[in-house]
């Protein structure tokens, strides 16, 4: 697979490479992140690969990630490998409060939303945005309202297609079931946390997608990096280091989830997070990757994981290697399908039979 393999994110026409460029890390206005000159050449390098797809928002760095992608695309001749604005997919997203003291300055209110929208596209320095996501889910405003008005953002051509960050899947539901009352544009895609470190999503999120035909775009496949393997049972974090968010995940589970990327990767000669970005590439509902870099080396090596190939008893491994215990009914439904099949395959999934079924008409009232 290369940048280049195009895929439609969800049920849409939308054209997007299977990575996506995340911002995030565009500025240095948190403390953290890269300078123009780095950002200048990540962002380069990914579009003269081929990707098209790049994921901002209105809150990152202070709102400097959208400005510099503005001034990027507004600033420079266009070549075949280094496309004009029209020619990529550009994502933002509104909800993030940017304005101190005004309760109408985030959320999903019509207010909100509009003025949100118009300020993106003045720091994008363009007339429209390609996806606009709800970045979380604003409980204080009803879903109908939010809704509607986003619909009203892609009639009138500022919003080609809208999707969903970080919300639950009922109310993701009730957003698709909304959509199609109200006679509104349907959600195309879903962005959420998901990676071997982080499963949990593959309760409901993730069927909740396959099923309304949203593309999954996961965001932290990493986990903040320590799916990179920097840091392992006999390495772990330095004092300097060991305040950062991300190390607070490393735990008994996901050291032994790091165990196997390593031994994985020296199989595959590649890196452990190669392996890991390739296992998350191959999971059911995953459209495109959202990956993010400070450093030209580690986007490098993150497109390349594209490249890897995994057996199916390496996928296996990893698999049961990240394995999570999911909330009530999954598990308990997924244990019981022995009761369903009857000893049988279905859709090419073999269970035993139930050992408490019936053995023979003998058996049987």
């Amino acid at each position: 697979m290369a940048l280049t393999n195009y895929v439609t994110l969800g049920r849409s026409g939308l054209r997007v490479s299977p990575m996506c460029l995340g911002a995030m890390t565009f500025g240095e206005q948190w403390g953290w992140g890269s300078d123009d000159e780095t950002a200048t050449a990540v962002l380069e390098h990914y579009l003269e690969r081929g990707g098209n797809f790049i994921d901002t928002a209105n809150i990152y760095t202070k709102g400097y990630s959208e400005a510099f992608i503005g001034s990027y695309f507004a600033g420079r001749k266009s070549t075949v490998s280094n496309p004009p604005r029209d020619r990529v997919v550009l994502a933002t997203k509104f909800m993030g409060n940017m304005y101190l003291r005004d309760p109408n300055g985030g959320g999903a209110g019509r207010k909100s939303i509009i003025a949100a929208c118009e300020q993106s596209l003045r720091r994008l320095q363009t007339d429209y945005i390609d996806l606009y996501w709800a970045h979380f889910w604003d409980q204080h405003t009803p879903l109908e309202e939010m809704v509607r008005a986003l619909d009203d953002l892609v009639r009138s051509g500022k919003v080609r297609y809208v999707g969903l960050s970080d919300h639950p899947a009922w109310v993701c539901a009730k957003c698709q079931h909304l959509a199609q009352e109200l006679r509104a544009g349907h959600f195309i895609a879903l962005q959420i946390e998901y990676s071997l470190a982080q499963r949990t999503v593959e309760g409901e999120l993730m069927p909740m997608a396959r099923h309304y035909g949203m593309g999954v775009t996961p965001w932290s496949p990493l986990k903040g990096g320590i799916l990179s393997g920097k840091f392992t049972r006999n390495n772990h974090p330095t004092e300097d280091t060991r305040t950062k968010p991300e190390n607070r995940h490393l735990s008994d589970k996901n050291y032994a989830i790091i165990d196997e990327l390593i031994a994985i990767a020296k199989e595959a000669s590649a890196t452990p997070a190669q392996i890991a970005l390739r296992w998350l590439s191959l999971q059911p509902g995953v459209s495109s990757i959202i990956i993010g870099a400070r450093k030209l080396s580690q986007l490098q090596e993150n497109l390349s994981a594209l490249e890897v190939t995994l057996s199916e008893e390496q996928l296996q491994r990893l698999d049961t290697a990240s394995a999570v215990e999911q909330a009530f009914p999954f598990d308990f439904v997924h244990n019981l399908k022995t009761a369903i099949h009857g000893g049988t395959s279905i859709n090419g999934e073999q269970r035993e039979p139930w050992p408490l079924a019936p053995k023979d008409d003998q058996e049987r009232y």
